[in-house]
């Protein structure tokens, strides 16, 4: 059967299969056996099981159950409102107040995690209840968060970096200071959409929360915020000092986040109880949707789809610029069925010989790769980050794309940046090479 008649058809399967209600988990596993069988192969069980093994037994992924227990612990005592009644009057002033909290927060966990899930999963655990309970929009409730999110694939450490790196052998110190700057621009690019679209709101885009702050109460509010800084400081140390490895500095949160909440009063039994319970459900949860998602970019290996959208962009003969606005679609095109470091592990071997032969600087499409893939993580039908936020939310697949489709946008306009500006990405590992 021809290649692109099974990609359509792998398509409307799966369309039908998420409008229908069925587990994200069950539909990518389905679509991956209809893809199979397509093709004639007979081996699916012993796919299923060799995928499923590798997708669960990464050590890399030992840390997101970890992260995500954090979460669920600052979720359940007092250090998640210390966060908001510390930063709510130093955010009092800006448009968006505490929309911004959802970007902050997850440009400085992104530090700590390195994963786009676990930043995702644990800051919004934190963020969206009480934001929904101040009176603030869901929409850009969801919407920050999502967009925001996807920072935790860029900003160091970052695990995709590290395949990237890997796979183009490119140095991944200097990887992770080119993934620095771009961070912060989009951070910038996230915060100045919130404040525009906001003011254009009226009264900061919330219902509630209008209370004005002095200096003093602002200095005060600055204490609340110490635990927090510790608790940051503790697990960002750890890695950054080579003290521990990010699942042992995981670790080490949990532990942190344990000690904080008895030292600060609100530790108790019931509410540990309750962590460990939320933190197994949604731990499970995601775990079930890397094992489909792993499953499926096997299938599309074997298919073929890959290689053969990256070899029709190589018979094209694209000017560097033209192959770059080619690269993006495609990118985002896989990104919408695979994960992104499966897109980057499936095609570098096709696509990077096309980029050095093009004289582009391999440090520099680590950077706007990863770029790619964060705009893929909040794009249906198989955006990540989608699936993590619904399952936070419960709300239906297509309103949070919509939520999330501006700070789409922002990437792009990021990767615009990056473009016409490489020296945003080159800048810091200049310096160090010198």
């Amino acid at each position: 059967m021809d290649i692109t008649l099974i990609g359509i058809i792998l398509v409307v399967c799966m369309l039908l299969m998420l409008t229908s209600g069925i587990w994200v988990a069950l539909t990518l596993t389905g679509v991956s056996i209809i893809g199979l069988q397509l093709i004639g192969n007979d081996s699916i069980g012993l796919l299923l099981g060799t995928s499923s093994w590798s997708a669960v037994t990464s050590w890399s992924l030992t840390a997101l159950p970890l992260f995500i227990w954090m979460g669920e612990i600052l979720f359940r005592t007092r250090l998640s409102r210390d966060l908001f009644e510390g930063l709510s009057p130093l955010l009092s002033k800006l448009p968006g107040k505490l929309l911004h909290v959802n970007i902050l927060s997850c440009g400085i966990f992104a530090a700590v995690s390195g994963s786009s899930a676990a930043t995702a999963a644990t800051i919004g655990r934190m963020t969206l209840p009480e934001l929904s309970r101040r009176g603030y929009d869901d929409s850009m409730s969801i919407g920050t968060l999502a967009g925001s999110g996807t920072l935790g694939l860029l900003i160091p450490p970052s695990i995709i970096l590290i395949v990237y790196g890997v796979s183009a052998e490119v140095s991944i110190a200097r990887l992770f200071l080119a993934g620095v700057l771009p961070g912060l621009v989009l951070i910038l690019l996230f915060m100045a959409f919130t404040m525009g679209y906001t003011l254009l709101q009226g009264r900061s885009g919330v219902v509630a929360d209008e209370v004005q702050y002095s200096f003093k109460e602002k200095i005060q509010a600055l204490k609340k915020l110490i635990p927090i800084v510790l608790l940051i400081g503790c697990v960002l140390g750890s890695i950054y000092q080579g003290v521990a490895t990010p699942t042992e500095a995981a670790a080490f949160g949990v532990a942190g986040a344990l000690l904080l909440s008895a030292v600060l009063g609100s530790f108790t039994l019931e509410g540990f109880l309750n962590s460990i319970e939320g933190a197994v459900k949604n731990s499970c949860m995601l775990g079930l949707i890397l094992v489909g998602a792993h499953f499926l970019t096997l299938a599309m290996g074997f298919i073929g789809i890959p290689n053969a959208l990256a070899g029709w962009i190589s018979s094209l003969g694209l000017s560097p610029i033209e192959l770059i606005l080619y690269l993006t679609v495609f990118f985002v095109a896989l990104g919408c069925f695979l994960d992104g470091i499966s897109v980057i592990v499936l095609t570098t071997s096709v696509v990077l010989p096309m980029v050095t032969q093009a004289n582009i600087d391999l440090l520099w499409f680590g950077i706007f790769l990863v770029l790619v893939v964060e705009m893929s993580q909040i794009t249906p039908p198989v955006g990540f980050n989608l699936f993590v936020i619904q399952a936070l939310t419960g709300k239906n697949i297509l309103y949070v794309a919509k939520a999330a489709l501006p700070f789409f946008f922002m990437i792009a306009t990021a990767i615009v940046l990056i473009t016409v500006y490489p020296s945003i990405v080159l800048y810091l590992p200049t310096i160090m090479s010198s």
